[in-house]
């Protein structure tokens, strides 16, 4: 698996060389183990170069990513 995301320039950018690029961020969150059978919890997709978060109660409002040495930082912390 490659360790990188694939960015593609925006249709909206035309032809200028300074355009927004976006990249396919994965559609298959799933719950956090720990949230047990409560409402409101943490939701994780995993990325070809780490991982990103979203809140369960609004997850149009954007997620947050962490690099694959972050994520694994945390997921140590939190096990410990």
């Amino acid at each position: 698996m490659d360790n990188e995301l694939v960015f593609y320039k925006s249709s909206y950018s035309g032809q200028a060389p300074n355009c927004v690029e976006v990249a396919h961020v994965p559609t298959d969150f799933r719950k956090s183990s720990h949230s047990g059978h409560g409402q409101n919890c943490v939701e994780v997709a995993g990325l070809p170069c780490g991982a990103v978060v979203r809140d369960s109660k609004n997850p149009a409002k954007g997620h947050f990513p962490f690099p694959a040495d972050e994520w694994s930082a945390f997921l140590g912390s939190a096990r410990r």
